[in-house]
């Protein structure tokens, strides 16, 4: 195995159109004890790696490496590493520590977690031909998805499904979708397969096309009015101006999650419009490890299809401008041979 690697790394945060992503020639990492090095061969194009590199996210370190939905196969074990055996095929996702011991990881909540830390934001993830996990926050990848298939499930699939969770969409209700991008042609599949009624409101004619494809019961622009009271909604796009549509489209005692790590500002609510009649508007924050492995079964079980833009490698910056400017159909994968 070669001791050295290509990556991209984060240079300068700044706007997407002005190139803040560098490939550069970087050490393949070692695995410290109760770690695990994977041969990178799929990695998912995340709004979040976007939001990191234009700086919504100020980078945890300089020149880190994005990406956090990495497929990939075991080629050496660090100290202690038991769980897996050189040659496993693993999935790296987005939470890759927690502490164990606060009031939130012993609740079940670890997402929580004040000590929190994550692929490709504190730690170097996936934009590169290596990378390393703690044994303990890699998954198992269902035999059912090829890598490419399977790498948007590590994101954009775990945190469509505890959004659809946090939502609280009632047996055969009405659910809202806001965006429809990699995360949310995840979810719309779950949600119609559970018995919802599913309405699609996004940019972009390949994005409409691809809902109603899945059998979304209605498509329209991102500020139409829904078609019919919701009683649940969620918000994929990070648009804050959303958020007062999508609350006055809720039927009284409906809820709207609202999906991603970062939001533009929300403009002032009324209360006799936006939230009056028991309707709530909650975050999504991380995933719990329970949530992905519980996803990871329901989208085998269910057959979940996922549509991806295959990106080589080399051109990981064009995927993210493709990203910022709507041109991706479901989600861009970065593949590696």
């Amino acid at each position: 195995m070669t001791n050295m690697m290509r990556a991209w790394v984060v240079s300068t945060p700044r706007p997407i159109s002005q190139s803040p992503l560098a490939l550069v020639e970087r050490p393949v990492p070692i695995p410290r004890p109760g770690e695990v090095l994977v041969r990178v061969r799929a990695c998912g194009v995340c709004r979040t790696d976007l939001h990191l590199a234009e700086g919504d996210l100020p980078p945890r370190h300089s020149e880190v490496v994005p990406g956090h939905e990495v497929v990939g196969e075991v080629v050496q074990l660090g100290e202690g590493a038991s769980r897996f055996l050189t040659g496993d095929r693993v999935g790296i996702a987005w939470l890759r520590h927690t502490c164990g011991t606060c009031r939130w990881c012993r609740t079940g909540r670890e997402n929580l977690c004040p000590e929190s830390r994550y692929t490709g934001w504190d730690v170097d993830g996936g934009y590169a031909e290596f990378a390393v996990v703690p044994e303990v926050f890699a998954y198992r990848i269902p035999t059912s998805f090829a890598d490419e298939q399977a790498a948007p499930l590590l994101c954009a699939g775990i945190i469509g499904y505890r959004s659809l969770q946090r939502a609280q969409v009632p047996p055969g209700g009405r659910l809202g979708i806001y965006g429809f991008g990699a995360s949310a042609h995840l979810t719309a599949q779950v949600a119609i397969a559970q018995g919802a009624e599913v309405h699609v409101l996004t940019r972009g004619q390949e994005a409409r096309e691809l809902a109603t494809l899945l059998g979304a019961a209605s498509v329209g622009g991102p500020f139409d009015p829904a078609p019919v009271p919701l009683d649940a909604a969620i918000i994929f796009a990070p648009a804050g101006d959303l958020v007062p549509l999508a609350l006055e489209s809720l039927g009284p005692g409906g809820t709207l999650a609202l999906a991603g790590i970062h939001m533009s500002d929300i403009p002032t609510l009324d209360y006799q419009r936006h939230l009056f009649g028991e309707r709530t508007v909650c975050s999504v924050t991380s995933n719990t490890r329970g949530d992905g492995e519980e996803f990871l079964v329901l989208a085998q079980r269910l057959g979940v299809e996922i549509t991806t833009t295959p990106v080589p490698f080399e051109h990981a910056d064009v995927a993210l401008r493709d990203l910022a400017e709507g041109r991706v159909r479901g989600a861009a994968v970065l593949t590696l041979t």
